[in-house]
């Protein structure tokens, strides 16, 4: 009786193994599928949001469209799935997307204790706070919003790191807690908060859509470390290697200045690690070692160009955000973005 029990175990276990086995095949199911499901923001103009015509743009938007490029050589191969603060790990830990790429900030507890993996840093950030001068004349300073009501998103690390930084100076506050961004800024816009907390970057982003953008004063201090980007589950590091080496390419392109209008031309150049870079080597096995085409990154900075393209024209010069590079320029131009070698 035992050795027959042992052996139904035994048998549940393997079966239990290779299912799990089979569904940590991500890179698969999604050839499978013809589709890459990428979770976004439900609404943050520069770096996801629907436009006028209802399609997606965005940084965070551009980097599922170069998954999508490296998996099937088409951007627009793509289903994207806005997710609230609140509900968006449980997404991505069900399934229901293969990335998410909405502004999540990589920490340790995301990592520990929800089983997720963070592929790179998109964006380096840092939480802020925007105050209506109409409202509250006079405030230069976080540091003087004592007693005052702050917009703030749950789930998200604002609320934890705002809370720290207002007990840590002894300042009162009402936390004024919603789940979904419309919500939080239709709340802001109407006066029922004094500031509104995100990181500096969203808070640009939801000056732009408010009735009177100029009466809206982003305050200089920066209370945390917000380094933002795509997430997906753990247990499959095949699908991880994929979405991190997409990152590492839209990094080295610009840093070689490969462009959106040039590759073609780079694929020709004489420096090794342009070539090595754009599967043109003799026996390049690097893509096809991640299953994907040796070519791959060719057709990622085909569909959206290098980083650099990427950031001026959702959120830099080149958009009404025109947020400076910064943290985020390449670390060749004292900046943190750097590619690791693909080599």
């Amino acid at each position: 009786m035992k050795s027959r029990i042992f052996l139904t175990l035994l048998s549940g276990a393997v079966c239990t193994m290779t299912g799990a086995a089979s569904a940590a095949d991500t890179l698969q199911n999604i050839k499978d599928r013809g589709s890459l499901a990428c979770g976004v923001s439900t609404g943050n103009p520069g770096f996801s949001a629907p436009d006028d015509k209802g399609e997606w743009k965005g940084l965070d938007v551009d980097f599922c469209h170069a998954v999508a490029a490296a998996v099937f050589s088409d951007p627009t191969k793509v289903k994207y799935n806005p997710l609230s603060s609140k509900v968006r790990f449980t997404a991505l830990q069900s399934g229901e997307v293969d990335i998410l790429s909405r502004q999540t900030t990589w920490t340790a507890s995301r990592e520990a204790g929800l089983g997720l993996m963070f592929a790179g840093v998109i964006y380096y950030d840092g939480q802020g706070f925007m105050v209506n001068s109409k409202k509250v004349p006079g405030v230069t300073s976080a540091k003087e919003l004592s007693g005052a009501t702050v917009c703030v998103l749950s789930g998200t690390t604002g609320e934890l790191n705002m809370a720290d930084y207002f007990k840590a100076n002894q300042i009162e506050f009402t936390p004024v807690v919603f789940e979904k961004i419309e919500e939080a800024k239709a709340a802001y816009d109407a006066g029922r908060c004094d500031a509104y907390t995100d990181d500096q970057s969203n808070l640009y982003s939801v000056r732009l859509s408010l009735a009177s953008p100029a009466d809206h004063v982003v305050l200089p201090e920066i209370i945390s470390k917000e380094p933002v980007g795509p997430v997906v589950r753990q247990g499959d590091d095949k699908w991880l290697n994929v979405v991190k080496w997409t990152y590492y390419a839209l990094v080295q392109a610009e840093e070689f200045g490969i462009t959106q209008a040039n590759v073609d031309e780079m694929k020709n150049s004489s420096n090794p690690d342009i070539k090595r870079l754009l599967g043109q080597e003799a026996g390049a096995t690097m893509g096809t070692d991640f299953g994907l085409s040796s070519d791959f990154v060719v057709n990622v900075v085909k569909a959206v160009g290098n980083y650099g393209e990427m950031f001026d024209r959702n959120i830099g010069q080149q958009s009404p955000l025109k947020i400076e590079r910064g943290k985020n320029a390449l670390w060749t131009q004292g900046g943190l973005q750097y590619a690791m070698p693909f080599r």
